[in-house]
């Protein structure tokens, strides 16, 4: 069996290869695919022996392909590998590519793995809408990694669901401010911010986090991965990070989906699909059982803590434009805020600005897409340079 992983340098693709290593020696690394750390994809690729690898920065890829003279490893170039997703089936694929560059490859995956496992916020964010034009659903099968959808996954899938859902619960751990009124922050420094008292990820997502914009994003992607209508996903408050996402059923019955705040529990069960299909005996790590040793508590969100969220609520999500423009806007105001352009507030009121200016373009398909996020960031540079 063999697995091709986009975005094998970031977080995700350093733990899957790790967990892969460690306990699934059934699965081949097939392609690597990364940006432009040319040090730790090397580095990989003496470790796990890719077939194939790609690096997006086109001045590293070259300084790579010097690396890799004497090695079995085949390094192609950015055409190769569409022709390769193209021509070929992986048993498996990771899409961890953070921005909407994720979009690149997106029908190339859907065409060459049987599972797809998915955690690049962006591609679902942007491209949720047209997911039965691509009819994604009939030719992959679609594992959401972020660990609320894969949560609410779980809960879908292995639930009988035969109540209507009256209600669906994404948790979000409120961040390193939770308690603090949103207008006491100003001066927060980007180390503050992006300070995030339960996960270890990226500077975006934890800034994120802390505005509660991931939150945003998140119910965007269980409408779309779900086909669960907007007024019917909230968000509770829950700082412990241990209950992902809760259902409210019309028998009045909630379901909890509870594990350990650790990204490979998601990579974990993707990837043993693997071991179903070869029945094999079940992967036991007692370190990722929880053991009960903190209270639950959950609240609502209070708009004068997190002011980012009432707003989103009023946005007209039936147009994708709409929230392409919402996503587009933050990811803005945290890089003025990480070059120290901004303070913390500011990002709220950048959003708003940018998320109401108004360019016109079609989002009928991925290529539309791509060219629409291109247009709108020189737009807002224009408009606001």
């Amino acid at each position: 069996m063999k697995i091709n992983i986009f975005g094998s340098t970031g977080i995700i693709g350093i733990k899957t290869l790790n967990l892969i290593k460690n306990f699934f020696p059934n699965i081949k690394i097939n392609l690597m695919v990364a940006n432009k750390n040319i040090n730790l994809i090397y580095k990989q690729t003496l470790i796990y022996h890719p077939k194939y690898v790609y690096l997006e920065d086109e001045e590293k890829s070259q300084l790579l392909k010097k690396k890799l003279t004497n090695s079995k490893t085949i390094l192609i170039s950015k055409n190769k590998l569409r022709q390769y997703l193209n021509n070929s089936k992986s048993n498996f694929t990771i899409l961890a590519i953070s921005g909407y560059n994720s979009l690149q490859y997106f029908e190339e995956i859907i065409e060459n793995t049987d599972n797809f496992g998915i955690v690049s916020k962006e591609a679902i964010v942007s491209a949720g809408h047209l997911f039965k034009q691509l009819k994604i659903y009939n030719k992959t099968n679609l594992f959401p990694l972020d660990s609320e959808h894969f949560s609410l996954f779980n809960l879908l899938n292995n639930n009988f669901i035969n109540n209507k859902i009256e209600k669906l619960y994404l948790t979000a751990s409120g961040g390193p401010f939770l308690g603090r009124k949103f207008s006491t922050l100003k001066n927060v420094s980007f180390n503050e911010a992006k300070n995030h008292p339960k996960w270890n990820m990226g500077y975006k997502n934890s800034i994120d986090s802390a505005t509660l914009v991931n939150k945003c994003l998140e119910i965007i992607e269980a409408h779309y991965l779900f086909n669960i209508p907007y007024d019917k996903i909230d968000i509770l408050l829950h700082p412990q990070s241990i209950v992902h996402s809760m259902i409210l059923k019309n028998n009045y019955i909630y379901n909890m989906s509870l594990f350990k705040n650790d990204m490979s529990i998601p990579i974990i069960n993707f990837l043993s699909i693997s071991k179903n299909i070869k029945n094999n005996s079940k992967i036991v790590d007692k370190s990722l059982f929880y053991d009960f040793n903190e209270k639950f508590t959950f609240s609502k969100i209070k708009n004068a803590e997190f002011p980012i969220y009432k707003y989103f609520k009023k946005i007209d999500k039936k147009n994708p434009t709409n929230i392409i423009k919402f996503n587009i806007a933050n990811e803005y105001a945290v890089n003025l805020y990480k070059n120290k352009k901004i303070n913390y507030t500011d990002i709220y009121k950048i959003i708003k600005k940018i998320a109401s200016l108004n360019l016109y373009y079609s989002t009928k398909n991925i290529k539309d897409i791509i060219k629409y996020h291109e247009l709108f960031e020189n737009y807002i540079y224009k408009k606001l340079s």
